[in-house]
């Protein structure tokens, strides 16, 4: 499984354009939080569906800095690559793949989007490994983790990676970011407002 998540970085396809604004990238998937009384509650969900979770997936849902929302909750999710975010190197800083997202109009997801997109993604196709864009949340020794959706071919599993700011991720991975209901970015504003205005 370690293996899977530290694959060389392939070039992205030709067609894989980078994108300038969050309106350029349809949304993937919707899914519901909030709709558990207390993380327990999820974890005995994940249990019971057969879901497994790594070690350090474990640990941190176990954590009291884990929490989930108090009523429930749509949220719209998108898959991007940080070569589509625009980086042309074989590999990018989580932190830099985060600030690069929410420049063009994405949020970091909350941390229970990790185990509820585990339980609501049951026909996740085999190989396919997706990262959870969250803040980090630190095992009982201090090592920040985020979570990752995965089938690594032998079941549904969630499990933690590296979550530290200057953490090195191929360019070819694949982020989940929640979309931003909020007004568009300011780059994004700039970009509307030269395109308007005569040069």
């Amino acid at each position: 499984m370690r293996n899977q998540l530290e694959l060389k970085a392939r070039p992205a396809p030709p067609s894989e354009l980078p994108i300038k604004s969050a309106r350029e990238v349809a949304t993937w998937k919707t899914i519901a939080i909030g709709t558990f009384s207390g993380p327990v509650r999820l974890r005995n969900e994940l249990d019971a569906m057969g879901c497994n979770a790594g070690g350090q997936a474990s640990e941190i849902l176990a954590r009291p800095t884990f929490t989930v929302g108090s009523r429930k909750t749509d949220v719209e999710l998108v898959v991007i690559t940080p070569a589509r975010l625009g980086f042309a190197s074989d590999t990018v800083s989580l932190a830099d793949v985060y600030a690069r997202a929410r420049r063009v109009g994405f949020e970091l997801a909350a941390a229970e989007v990790g185990p509820q997109l585990r339980i609501q993604y049951l026909d996740q196709p085999m190989g396919e490994f997706l990262i959870i864009a969250m803040e980090p949340l630190k095992t009982w020794s201090g090592e920040p983790i985020i979570l990752n959706v995965a089938n690594g071919g032998a079941g549904l599993i969630l499990i933690g990676q590296d979550g530290r700011a200057e953490a090195e991720m191929p360019a070819t991975s694949r982020f989940v970011f929640a979309r931003s209901h909020q007004s568009a970015p300011v780059a994004e504003l700039l970009d509307q407002a030269a395109a308007i205005l005569p040069p």
